[in-house]
């Protein structure tokens, strides 16, 4: 299966290339970093994961980090939610990372986190789907029971936050997506890549590039790049 994705991806990335104006002298939507997620069909728990910049002297995209292996929701691609492990589609902007481990040299915003840090999955709180610090067995108003506590994790030895359902959350929508390490099986919605890869991907990421991901099934996945 990876085979044939990493070959379909290559196709698309020539076609891409072909694509986008040679005359083009602004990164399409202001984002000079893209990553983006490509899987086969929207069932699919398993795709590739690559990182662009976009160089003003070419006037495209240059890809600077992949193809990665990556695996998303169980239930695949599409419309998430909070019943569902299916990773939400779209385009997403990348502005802050945590993790158990110390910051590997990051740009972004970057917060270490341990048993006392939650993310909050509760859908009757008004805190759903932020970042919440509390301690084990307090109330701190919401249900630590549906929610997630980071530092108790062990993929999450580093993750970048990707902003789906924030601004504002949606109760219900989708809370908890991250591009975090993997422990080579789908995951519940997030996207996971190797470490190594992750901690590269967090050092080449920067604000002032105002980075997003792109999520999709086929040629959706390259959205983000001006297609």
């Amino acid at each position: 299966m990876l085979r044939r994705a990493v070959s379909a991806t290559l196709v698309a990335i020539a076609i891409l290339a072909t694509a986008l104006a040679p005359s083009a002298s602004a990164a399409p939507g202001g984002h000079d970093q893209v990553v983006t997620v490509r899987v086969e069909d929207r069932w699919s728990t398993q795709g590739i994961l690559e990182a662009w910049k976009w160089s003003a002297r070419k006037g495209r995209y240059v890809r600077m980090l992949g193809p990665v292996t990556a695996y998303v929701g169980s239930d695949g691609v599409g419309q998430a939610s909070e019943w569902s492990s299916k990773t939400p589609a779209g385009v997403y902007t990348l502005t802050e990372a945590f993790g158990r481990l110390e910051d590997p040299g990051t740009q972004v915003r970057y917060r270490k986190v341990g048993r006392s840090t939650w993310w909050v999955s509760d859908v009757d709180s008004p805190k759903y789907n932020t970042m919440q610090r509390c301690d084990p067995g307090d109330w701190c108003g919401f249900d630590q029971d549906a929610s997630e506590q980071l530092g108790a994790i062990d993929v999450y030895t580093h993750a970048i936050v990707i902003d789906y359902n924030r601004n504002p959350p949606v109760p219900g929508k989708g809370s908890a997506f991250f591009i975090h390490e993997t422990d080579w099986a789908p995951t519940q919605g997030c996207i996971a890549i190797e470490r190594s890869k992750l901690v590269a991907l967090l050092r080449w990421l920067k604000p002032s590039d105002n980075p997003v991901v792109s999520i999709g099934v086929g040629s959706r996945a390259y959205d983000a790049l001006g297609r």
